[in-house]
């Protein structure tokens, strides 16, 4: 069965008046030195802004070190007993920011006194970034006006089926 002009039509609307998303950010927890003892993570967080819907990453050798996240005063004392989340398969965790506030995780292996922790303050996400008007994105437009126009005059020149 072939796809009825008005239904292409309604879909291509939909395409053309679709607002850009803002762009998510993935983020490797402590650069190229990954989630391991004696790094700087305040340093490093301080560095970077996080936002809803960007992305943590935790990288670190597996069967040595862990990702928790905790409250703040177990993020405090080191404390990974009760944990809100916890995860040490792998080689890697990637944790979604979700909602705004300060997020904290240790190691619980014995590391969080070594630095092995980091505290994150979210922010809420950002709006998109404004396109300014250039030649390339004026001639999109123009692309996609003229797809439109020709199919509005194929969906009015093509004959539908009357149903009684």
């Amino acid at each position: 069965m072939a796809t009825s002009p008005r239904r292409l039509l309604a879909v291509l609307l939909l395409f053309a008046s679709a607002v850009a998303p803002s762009v998510a950010v993935r983020l490797v927890v402590g650069g190229g030195k990954h989630w391991a003892p004696n790094v700087n993570y305040t340093e490093w967080a301080d560095g970077h802004e996080f936002h809803v819907g960007d992305w943590l990453e935790f990288d670190y050798e597996k069967d040595r070190y862990d990702v928790v996240q905790v409250n703040e005063t177990a993020y405090a004392k080191c404390d990974g007993s009760s944990p809100i989340l916890s995860y040490s398969r792998g080689r890697n965790f990637v944790f979604r920011l979700n909602t705004t506030g300060r997020v904290y995780f240790i190691c619980s292996r014995g590391n969080c006194w070594n630095g092995m922790k980091v505290s994150v303050l979210v922010q809420p996400a950002p709006p998109p970034p404004a396109v300014a008007p250039s030649s390339s994105h004026a001639s999109r437009m123009v692309w996609r006006w003229a797809a439109l126009t020709a199919l509005v005059g194929a969906a009015v020149l093509v004959p539908l089926p009357f149903r009684v």
